[in-house]
């Protein structure tokens, strides 16, 4: 899954703040625990500190008991990688604005390989809703294939 992928670039600067090793991959329970429990964001320079809000934000907001072990953040991740494709970004794009935004370090080559796995699916379930007779999806599926893989 394309999340396992994603690593923290400032990891070095989390660990020197808690005072622990804390991994790189962003959607790991232990980076996860780290950043949501025991972290001093006033210790860290402006832009690490956005970037971990912007994180936190968009990725870690949800009502599950479990969170942020729940498996909301990585399916947020996936969502918005999907989302920022159909907005006409490519996948170097789409890379640079995870980097920026929220210091997470994800391989264009990987994102690509993504989306092209994801245009397969897709086209399975076009294909599955046909056979059975729902044309509804399998028209909106149509679309979001055009659409991801423009």
């Amino acid at each position: 899954m394309i999340a396992s992928k994603a690593k923290f670039r400032g990891a070095k600067k989390l660990q020197n703040i808690v005072g622990f090793r804390v991994p790189e991959l962003v959607f790991k329970g232990p980076f996860l625990e780290a950043v949501s429990a025991c972290m001093n964001y006033q210790k860290l320079d402006k832009r690490t500190r956005e970037q971990l809000i912007h994180f936190f934000k968009d990725f870690l907001d949800c009502k599950c008991r479990q969170n942020p072990l729940c498996g909301c953040p990585e399916r947020k991740f996936v969502k918005m990688i999907v989302e920022l494709r159909i907005s006409g970004l490519d996948h170097r794009q789409i890379s640079e604005v995870m980097l920026d935004e929220y210091g997470i370090d994800i391989a264009p080559a990987d994102i690509l390989s993504f989306l092209e796995s994801s245009v397969h699916i897709l086209e399975s379930i076009k294909d599955i809703s046909k056979i059975e007779g729902k044309e509804d999806l399998s028209a909106e599926t149509a679309q979001l294939i055009a659409s991801v893989s423009h």
